[in-house]
């Protein structure tokens, strides 16, 4: 079952991708040579409105075929005829869909669950942030200069910044803004460093808070992403710690089973909870200035609209087959430590 669910989850998403890609590219005038999911022989298709429109054999990917690496085409509706804020914008196009299906997972979610405010709800004996002078009812707006809106902000920051200790914590009482020094302590049984502090109940907004927490959602799980790659270059964590789609196929099939027995609306909301953090981090990984990903083409179109005149298409080229080469690498390891993790 998990299989199945996390090729449509992942399907959903990736097709959003590629669909940002497409409706920029006619917004512009630009030809849609093909619009596919999955990756290698054809199964299925048909052409409708010059776009070849097909599912293919591999489950996993997907693209938007508009001749963008034909420098040589010039013709009439071509990638490459465009203007370079054009093609910006379909390529920018694409991670933003990502970022904008998040965000709509976020607002359901919240919609539905509500969010953990950062009010204090406890101060715990034995530790800085009792020393410091933390009450119940304080509000935690800031660690470290970064806001925080949600409880989980809290959480995650100290989750990934375990080495920026003490932490400058800006905190609301009575409508006044203090600063504490706050250290996380690891008492007799802690299994990990606490600041000693729990988080407020869960709070339901109305219809313009379910959309401004949607978004405060949203930048969680970017700020998630980021502080991962981050961890990742620092060598805070490994590459035997990275998952890919073998990796994302036993978490969906985890994900089902713990919520199966709550019934299908939890199920659903764990599903989506779980496809915010996939969309987030395709959103953001694309934005990246990676050869051969979106933010890799964005450098290029970038350089050349401050230019003023395109880069020599053979050496972009090069650049990005260089970085497909070592994405492709990467992949393969990736899938390699997945599958060693079910033995």
């Amino acid at each position: 079952m998990g299989i199945i669910i996390a090729i449509l989850l992942f399907s959903f998403i990736i097709i959003f991708h590629e669909l940002g890609h497409f409706l920029l590219a006619k917004a512009n005038g630009i030809r849609v040579d093909e619009f596919s999911l999955g990756l290698g022989p054809t199964l299925i298709g048909k052409k409708i409105g010059g776009t070849f429109f097909c599912i293919k054999l591999l489950p996993f990917g997907g693209a938007c075929m508009m001749g963008e690496d034909d420098a040589d085409d010039m013709s009439e509706g071509s990638f490459n005829s465009k203007s370079v804020w054009a093609r910006i914008s379909v390529i920018a196009a694409g991670p933003i869909f990502n970022l904008i299906l998040a965000w709509i997972f976020c607002v359901i979610l919240v919609g539905a669950t509500g969010y953990q405010s950062t009010e204090i709800s406890s101060v715990a004996d034995g530790y800085s942030a009792q020393e410091q002078g933390i009450q119940t009812g304080d509000v935690i707006k800031k660690i470290n200069g970064r806001s925080v809106h949600i409880w989980d902000d809290v959480r995650l920051y100290t989750l990934t910044h375990s080495d920026d200790t003490p932490y400058e914590v800006v905190y609301e009482r009575d409508g006044q803004e203090y600063t504490a020094q706050i250290e996380p302590r690891q008492l007799e049984g802690d299994v990990s460093p606490l600041l000693g502090v729990t988080g407020g109940n869960f709070e339901r907004p109305g219809f313009f808070g379910t959309m401004q927490y949607g978004f405060y959602r949203l930048q969680y799980w970017m700020n998630y992403t980021v502080d991962c790659l981050r961890m990742l270059v620092t060598g805070q964590v490994g590459i035997r710690d990275l998952s890919g789609p073998v990796g994302i196929v036993a978490v969906v099939d985890n994900v089902y089973e713990s919520a199966a027995p709550s019934g299908l609306l939890t199920i659903l909301l764990s599903l989506m909870n779980f496809g915010t953090l996939l969309s987030a981090n395709l959103g953001v990984m694309n934005l990246l200035p990676i050869p051969a990903l979106d933010g890799g083409r964005l450098v290029f179109l970038i350089v050349e609209a401050i230019r003023r005149k395109r880069i020599p298409p053979e050496k972009e080229g090069m650049v990005h087959f260089a970085g497909f080469a070592l994405l492709m690498v990467l992949m393969v390891v990736v899938m390699f430590n997945d599958i060693m993790k079910l033995f």
